[in-house]
């Protein structure tokens, strides 16, 4: 089955999802963010087949969500590592845990969670902010024709 391209959907979710929507791709991104930098830990850590694991992390690195350079222990690996816009992920990582957290473990049932490095608390459940600060829920949003923010 060929899978549909959204790259000239006016839809920023859906050019999105058409670029990090699989699951292998977010995982690469949760990975790195957590430090794992080699072909060969993010396999360990993601038992992802090779062929499937390469082609991912050829297309973030393509995408500019991962650059590729010489291991920083001087050997004669190469490693991987976030550039700023796959740091920029976390935020999209974090919503998502905190929701599988709210919606998909029973209560007192173990799992992942982030907290601050600073305290080991736990981070604060994201919530959305109008301009004026007030919080926000899906039944005070909309989404309207525009033009792409700016880039700085």
């Amino acid at each position: 089955m060929k899978r549909t391209s959204f790259n000239d959907n006016v839809c920023p979710v859906a050019r999105s999802l058409d670029l990090i929507g699989d699951w292998w791709t977010l995982l690469i991104v949760r990975d790195a963010l957590g430090g794992i930098r080699r072909f060969s830990e993010f396999q360990r850590s993601l038992g992802a087949a090779k062929n499937i694991l390469s082609t991912r992390l050829k297309a973030l690195v393509a995408e500019g969500i991962l650059d590729i350079g010489p291991a920083s222990d001087g050997s004669a690996y190469q490693e991987y590592r976030l550039t700023q816009k796959g740091k920029d992920l976390y935020p999209i990582l974090i919503a998502l845990g905190q929701w599988g957290n709210h919606y998909l473990f029973a209560e007192n049932e173990a799992c992942s969670r982030a907290v601050d490095t600073l305290h080991q608390q736990p981070i604060a459940t994201i919530k959305l902010h109008a301009q004026d600060g007030r919080t926000l829920t899906a039944e005070d949003i909309q989404v309207i024709p525009g033009k792409s923010v700016s880039k700085n």
